[in-house]
């Protein structure tokens, strides 16, 4: 989830651990804590691109990570605290740890909880960024950090707020499931043969989900609206995969497609070769659109190495999207 989301929420779990002893400070630590296994998106910074994103999500979103590094900062900040009790440090931690990953399960993107095992969890009933969650869950740390730290008004509040977000989640689980049997009845209408179908929620909201479909040669997208009136269109993307020709034995490009899970269309434009990640569907809703959200120029050298460099977003196009979403969620 985002960083705001994920500041509440930590400020939320530090406020039940420690709120009634430290006040504001529970709160503080908390959201420090929160944002914390966030910090694995500097590794851009220091390695190439595909070595980032397999980082990503990865050890700092782990129990092993909030086991061991719990104490860690407990102990830090039982040295300059007034309060000196590193269990209880440790405790605030670890769940502020613990639950950030937890929450970036429900998301497209998973975590790597049981890492080093090679599983991802991604349920994939939540964006990133959704409003619903984030706003009265914000609204209600707010008002629970105006109350005196003895108030039973402050842990309602705060309890009020780990509520409604919580149910929000387990919502966006029913919500997956009758937009998925919605997706799987179409495609049975339709008569159509595929070997998987994944399913994610569209920017920003519930509402609106998109679906992958895989077919032999070639990918069906296609969204669908709790809203709709008429039937689910799907549109049909050539996989392309043929492209890569003798690159699909590298290293790079395999762990890339590792990374992907799978779900990737290569193209060529202008005599250069593109990645585009699927599951994070496009930054269009217009038929046929071609701009992916993570496309990748697949760049290589006269030793033939491979390096793969993002391509940047135009915030134009975001604002766009957001414009064509808002239009689309009222149904087809």
């Amino acid at each position: 989830m985002d960083s705001l989301t994920q500041i509440v929420l930590g400020a939320a779990v530090g406020e039940v651990v420690l709120g009634r002893k430290v006040g504001n400070k529970a709160i503080l630590y908390g959201a420090i804590g929160g944002t914390i296994p966030d910090l694995d998106v500097m590794a851009s910074h220091f390695t190439d691109t595909v070595t980032a994103l397999s980082v990503h999500r990865g050890f700092t979103h782990s129990i092993a990570f909030s086991v061991l590094f719990a104490p860690v900062f407990g102990w830090l900040v039982s040295r300059y605290e007034r309060l000196k009790d590193v269990k209880a440090w440790s405790w605030l931690f670890f769940w502020a740890f613990i639950t950030h990953p937890l929450l970036d399960a429900f998301t497209t993107w998973g975590t790597q909880l049981f890492w080093p095992f090679d599983l991802r969890l991604a349920f994939k009933t939540i964006f990133v960024i959704d409003p619903l969650y984030t706003l009265p869950f914000f609204v209600c740390l707010i008002l629970a950090m105006t109350q005196n730290r003895a108030s039973n008004r402050r842990q309602f509040y705060n309890k009020l707020g780990l509520l409604l977000s919580s149910s929000y989640l387990v919502l966006t689980l029913l919500l997956k499931w009758m937009s998925f049997s919605q997706f799987e009845s179409s495609l049975q209408s339709q008569g159509i043969t595929y070997s998987q179908l994944s399913t994610r929620p569209s920017p920003a909201n519930t509402m609106l989900w998109s679906a992958n479909v895989e077919i032999d040669n070639a990918y069906l997208l296609a969204n669908y609206s709790f809203f709709d009136t008429k039937p689910i269109t799907f549109e049909s993307y050539p996989k392309n995969h043929h492209l890569l020709e003798n690159l699909s034995d590298n290293d790079q490009v395999r762990r890339m497609i590792e990374i992907s899970q799978g779900w990737y269309i290569i193209n060529q434009k202008d005599g250069k070769l593109y990645f585009n990640d699927l599951r994070f569907g496009l930054m269009s809703l217009q038929p046929h659109a071609q701009d992916f959200v993570f496309s990748y120029e697949i760049v290589t050298d006269d030793l033939n190495n491979v390096k793969f460099v993002e391509v940047p977003k135009d915030r134009r196009d975001a604002k766009k999207l957001l414009g064509e979403l808002w239009s689309r969620i009222k149904g087809n």
